[in-house]
């Protein structure tokens, strides 16, 4: 594999726009291949890679008819081929810490997680490698909210409203079906956190609102946010479960109010 950096499309800073995201359940053939691509450029052998998708599949290599290169790779192809779809996601998390096993230039792990972020932002598919693990990956506004969310929460001392967000990016990446409900719970946890800690009051967070510091019509409106959490995430109906677009928003929307709060403390502060 070359040296990030190395190739025409990095030096010259060409690279396909994103394509909008429409794959999440589903590990298409352009991802399957590509991974086996990136394997192999990351001088993982034919019979290392097939060891590694068995063990993933649970599966027996065919070792008695298949020990020629040509072979093997033919099996390689065909085990990817089946494999469920969200088993390809578990192969690639496996591929990322074997190519660090022999990752003698601390680069290769690196390389092989861009290259495979490329490739879901230029097929649309709504997930991204983070440090070894496939996580949801959504709206540019979900990637910012809930980043500086995390970020802000630690540096303000608010670990358990960190965490929280953490568990909601958590649920929302379950595989092989995000747990949308989770996700709402525990953004909005994170948010409530945040508020008793910015309010010193003990209150849950519909009481607490009123007394931040939002202007209207934003007041108003996290109280709607807080009822359709409270009726999603806390209150369900039966044949009403939320949407994975309306997790993203819960965990959007809260992680933002989040630093926005935080933020006007420590403005507040500094004033003072």
């Amino acid at each position: 594999m070359t040296d990030s950096g190395s190739s025409f499309s990095d030096r010259y800073g060409y690279q396909a726009p994103d394509a909008e995201i429409t794959i999440r359940e589903d590990a298409p053939d352009i991802l399957r291949v590509g991974l086996v691509q990136l394997a192999y450029g990351a001088e993982i052998g034919g019979k290392a890679l097939r060891e590694l998708i068995c063990t993933v599949l649970l599966k027996r290599p065919d070792h008695a008819h298949n020990w020629g290169a040509e072979n093997v790779a033919r099996e390689v192809d065909d085990l990817m081929s089946a494999a469920p779809w969200y088993r390809v996601y578990d192969i690639a998390e496996r591929l990322y810490l074997e190519i660090g096993r022999h990752d003698y230039t601390a680069t290769r792990q690196d390389e092989f997680a861009s290259r495979l972020n490329q490739l879901f932002r230029e097929t649309g598919i709504g997930w991204q490698m983070d440090d070894g693990k496939i996580m949801v990956r959504g709206s540019e506004a979900f990637a910012l909210a809930t980043r500086d969310a995390v970020d802000t929460m630690r540096a303000a001392g608010a670990p358990t409203a960190a965490n929280e967000v953490h568990q909601a990016l958590q649920d929302i990446s379950r595989r092989p079906e995000a747990d949308v409900t989770g996700a709402i719970q525990h953004a909005m946890a994170a948010l409530e956190c945040v508020a008793r800690e910015v309010s010193g009051s003990t209150d849950t967070l519909g009481p607490i609102i009123a007394r931040l510091s939002l202007p209207a019509p934003l007041d108003s409106a996290l109280h709607k946010l807080w009822g359709f959490a409270s009726q999603q995430g806390r209150h369900l109906h039966e044949g009403r479960a939320p949407q994975f677009a309306e997790a993203e928003l819960v965990v959007t929307v809260a992680s933002a109010v989040s630093v926005y709060l935080l933020r006007h403390r420590a403005r507040t502060q500094s004033a003072d």
